[in-house]
């Protein structure tokens, strides 16, 4: 291992994390693999012995400090125990999903200085369905940051790096290299784009040593959200249940939404999954013959996770109601080009 190359990784969903561990295997080979996660539940994920150092980083805004300039004191504490964990460097190499958000930001500049890295750069985690389209900055928020670079009158090192163009921080000069999902469409600057392979290998997925064929419903709240009307998502609800039954599949799984307590896409006939950690985890470690839903991102995770033998079909959105033609129509193109199988896709003319 070159320790004198740091390759730090910032991470708060599943998809994330799996893309970040592929990446310091395949991608960022011999350097120093250092992973910090800033969501609570990332915890279950995290396997330590993956990672040279890791740690759980408490997210200034919503956990700062007790006492007054709790958020300013929580984003100094936060640069100094990862600038510890980190240690003396030559090169850094910093991985996040967006930059324009203080609590990572002012990592770009903070860390160089002392960990007397030479030479940074920042490279883009892959984030699903989030990572489809770019997000300008407009006129507003890039004087949003400017005003963030005013936190250097009480501590220089909090020195914010202004950028425009996409808010992910893809056009801005400090990044180098931004990570896909195989198939996922997007519209990054192809010279800087490196496409991941399956975040997950088949030798490492379970089939809990059933011969049965197995499948997965991921549970939405369709009705509670807006989405659909009861009568519409009673039929989808159906029309799942007969397409699993048609398909042959005796064994199925039901893992409900946290904001869904009716389990609005559950027949009586399925196994409940009574899950402590994110579905993606636990695809991630578990082997289905098809994956079904509506417009659940989770559907999008199945069809990078699994290869061609797993179907993943996204039933009802002939039914949904979509904020406007253009929601409808960006997010049906990045399903369909994810590999997920629109069974009735939205009417678009």
């Amino acid at each position: 291992m070159n320790t004198r190359v740091v390759a730090l990784y910032f991470v708060a969903s599943p998809l994330q994390y799996l893309a970040a561990r592929q990446i310091a295997q395949r991608h960022e080979a011999g350097a120093r693999q250092v992973l910090v996660w800033y969501k609570k539940g990332l915890a279950s994920i995290v396997q330590a012995g993956d990672w040279d150092d890791c740690v759980y980083m408490p997210w200034p805004r919503w956990d700062p400090l007790p006492g007054p300039m709790g958020r300013h004191r929580r984003l100094r504490t936060n640069i100094r125990t990862v600038a510890e964990l980190i240690g003396p460097c030559d090169v850094l190499h910093i991985h996040s999903a967006v930059f324009d958000t203080e609590a990572i930001n002012y990592f770009l500049r903070a860390l160089p200085r002392r960990c007397g890295a030479r030479a940074m750069a920042a490279r883009i985690l892959p984030d699903g369905v989030i990572s489809i389209r770019r997000y300008p900055l407009s006129l507003s928020k890039r004087g949003i940051q400017y005003t963030r670079k005013l936190r250097r009158l009480l501590a220089p090192e909090l020195d914010y790096w202004c950028f425009s163009g996409d808010r992910i921080g893809s056009d801005a000069p400090f990044c180098d290299r931004i990570y896909v999902l195989p198939g996922l469409p997007h519209e990054y600057p192809p010279a800087k784009t490196v496409t991941l392979a399956p975040l997950v290998a088949a030798r490492e997925l379970q089939d809990g040593g059933h011969s049965s064929r197995r499948a997965l419903v991921i549970g939405q709240p369709m009705v509670g959200a807006g989405l659909m009307a009861a009568a519409d998502r009673d039929a989808v609800s159906a029309e799942i249940r007969q397409w699993l039954q048609a398909q042959g599949f005796d064994e199925v799984h039901y893992k409900g939404h946290p904001k869904d307590p009716n389990q609005e896409l559950c027949a009586a006939d399925y196994q409940v999954l009574q899950l402590t950690e994110p579905v993606e985890l636990w695809m991630s470690r578990q082997s289905y013959q098809a994956v079904v839903g509506t417009r659940s991102t989770a559907l999008l995770f199945a069809a990078q996770l699994y290869g061609a033998d797993t179907a993943v079909c996204a039933f009802g959105w002939d039914r949904t109601r979509f904020k406007s033609r253009a929601e409808a129509r960006d997010m049906a193109r990045a399903f369909t080009q994810a590999g997920v199988r629109l069974m009735h896709p939205p009417a678009l003319d």
